[in-house]
């Protein structure tokens, strides 16, 4: 009798001993092995990976060097471009009036001003602009290379175009020259003095000048409030009312734990929670705890566990009887929508509504930080948090300034090291440098599991061994996407229409990541396009709504609360003390808390 296949496979399984727990042990003390020799190369690389930069530089130079094709294209360009440029240099030789060969790309302001017009600036700059082009033409549409290679290849190029820039130096940059010209070179002098000094300030790990005029607690994060909860990861504070009635109804922010709060409570004048307050809700606001080393095992589930769900049963319990309108912003967004989704399959039904602020839960276009999550680049991440426990703020910081170089970085260096001016501190530059750590477990899982196997939006991210399907969320959505957003593109926040079955309100606001979310009422040229998908309505794609979608002038803080206040309960008599003693929600502290001032 021939045994069968499965038969056969089971025996031959059986007679393979088990690798002893020792001998697994010795295969992990290689895995170290690898992981401190990548840490240690790390130091040196910036936390970019070597190989992940080969890997996409011999991807594109092999292609484009079997195509001929191309080749002969980027020759014809090369000349045409060449010619254009003649072509112009010798009009504007004729009449000074003729306008450039090559407009800058929209938010490109290195060449405004009409220093810039006149000769030979003006030929520099179009030279620049021309060059830039064609290096757009060399990266891109070379056939075979991988989307992800081409894309990283073509960001390598624009970070060495822009070394080169006429903008950067003080020799080809008008500006510069009539500045020192004005001043005698003692812009060069204030330059020198203003780049000790950030030096200074750098290796003594102090913040940039001008944010100790945002003390938090005292200039900024200044809503009166109490601590009435606090856990090993969170503060949940709730803010007192300033109404005479309260929707019944409350609201529960979940900001992201890359970030201090308090980008939602900076200055009276542009705090989201005070004006949400000033509008007759009960907001609750999570506060994250600033993780060390120590925390270096925290994973994604622990922050659902005790950042969401904790500090939703204890708003449960100092509001009984009422459900809750959560909101998360970023990363809190993102995880609120993995809470949100566990609930609803679960039958829990406490949550009124989901607001998402510039939030992904799709990420197959995750937009310009795809650049830095690559599988290579992914064991180089991994290796620096498992040395230290912890991404550092540094290191984030660095990716985001070389997303946006020209703003971020070249700009500042000319206004401050070249002209000698320091651009005033406001509030939001000095959160920004008010900046947090995360631990290594929960963001290596963040990183595999929602940017690069994207198991949220497939429907493979599990909780408590149940997958949280998004597609199980009934209540009301307001998503909000912001224009220039570099973090969360516009057109990857608005993927949540795929991906719930309830109504939709899309908001897509201007300004970027964090000042197109900070936008006040008040504040000028503020636009914002909103439309509303409800359940039985067609879904439209992103650039399709963008032509539907009603246009109106201010702030979408408007509309948000608009919305909350039509769906939150009537107006009841406001608590009278904070928390709730009886339940065990006893007030702590005074808002802001603790944890945000840890460093």
């Amino acid at each position: 009798m021939i045994p069968s296949k499965q038969t056969a496979i089971a025996a031959g399984n059986a007679a393979i001993p088990p690798v002893p727990a020792d001998t697994m042990q010795s295969y992990e003390g290689f895995r170290a092995v690898d992981r401190m020799s990548t840490a240690q190369r790390a130091r040196w690389s910036g936390g970019m990976s070597p190989a992940a930069l080969a890997l996409a530089l011999f991807d594109w130079s092999m292609h484009l060097a079997i195509a001929p094709g191309k080749q002969m294209e980027l020759a014809f360009k090369a000349h045409e471009k060449s010619t254009r440029l003649l072509s112009c240099l010798m009009a504007s030789a004729v009449d000074p009036a003729t306008p450039p060969c090559i407009e800058a790309l929209p938010g490109d302001y290195r060449f405004t001003g009409d220093d810039w017009n006149r000769p030979p600036f003006s030929l520099w700059s179009q030279a620049f602009l021309l060059q830039q082009q064609w290096w757009h033409n060399v990266t891109h549409g070379v056939p075979g290379v991988s989307p992800h290679h081409e894309d990283v290849v073509s960001f390598g190029a624009r970070q060495a175009l822009d070394v080169f820039s006429p903008s950067n130096h003080p020799l080809t940059n008008p500006e510069v020259i009539d500045k020192a010209v004005e001043t005698a070179g003692m812009n060069f002098v204030r330059g020198l003095h203003n780049w000790f000094e950030d030096v200074g300030r750098l290796a003594t790990k102090r913040p940039p000048v001008g944010t100790e005029d945002f003390v938090v607690g005292k200039d900024v994060a200044v809503t009166p409030g109490k601590v009435v909860h606090r856990n090993a990861l969170i503060e949940l504070i709730q803010y007192a009312p300033t109404t005479e009635s309260v929707f019944a109804e409350p609201v529960l922010v979940v900001p992201a734990w890359i970030m201090k709060y308090y980008i939602l409570d900076l200055s009276p004048h542009n705090s989201l929670i005070r004006y949400l307050v000033g509008k007759g809700h009960t907001v609750f606001c999570v506060s994250w705890r600033n993780p060390t080393a120590v925390d270096r095992d925290l994973d994604m589930d622990d922050y659902r566990r005790l950042g969401v769900m904790e500090a939703l049963d204890a708003v449960n319990a100092i509001v009984p009887g009422s459900k809750v309108h959560a909101t998360g912003y970023c990363l809190g967004g993102t995880l609120l929508s993995i809470a949100a989704a566990a609930m609803a399959c679960r039958g829990d039904d406490r949550l009124a509504s989901l607001t998402l602020l510039a939030a992904q839960t799709d990420f197959t276009e995750p937009g310009e930080l795809a650049l830095f999550i690559d599988d290579s680049q992914m064991h180089y991440l991994a290796s620096m948090m498992w040395n230290r426990g912890f991404l550092s703020a540094d290191q984030m910081a660095g990716a985001f300034q070389m997303l946006r170089s020209n703003d971020l970085v070249w700009s500042r260096r000319v206004r401050e090291y070249l002209m000698g001016e320091r651009a005033p501190m406001i509030d939001l530059m000095a959160w920004n440098a008010d900046s947090t750590r995360m631990p290594y477990r929960m963001h290596t899982e963040y990183l595999q599991r929602l940017y690069l196997d994207n198991e949220l939006a497939a429907g493979r991210f599990l909780v408590e061994g149940r997958p949280a399907a998004l597609q199980n969320i009934r209540v009301p959505v307001f998503a909000v996407g912001t224009e220039r957003d570099h973090v969360a593109p516009w057109r990857s926040v608005y993927k949540i229409h795929y991906l719930v079955d309830g109504d939709v309100s899309f908001v897509l606001t201007s300004g970027g990541h964090n000042a197109g979310i900070v936008s006040e009422p008040g504040r000028t040229r503020r636009r914002y396009r909103v439309g509303t998908r409800h359940r039985a309505d067609l879904c439209l794609g992103a650039d399709e709504w963008v032509r539907h979608a009603e246009t109106r002038q201010g702030s979408w803080w408007v509309e948000w609360v608009e919305w909350l206040a039509a769906r939150s309960g009537e107006r009841v008599a406001p608590p009278s003390t904070m928390g709730t003693a009886r339940r065990g929600y006893r007030p702590i502290d005074d808002a802001p808390g603790t944890y945000v001032l840890q460093r």
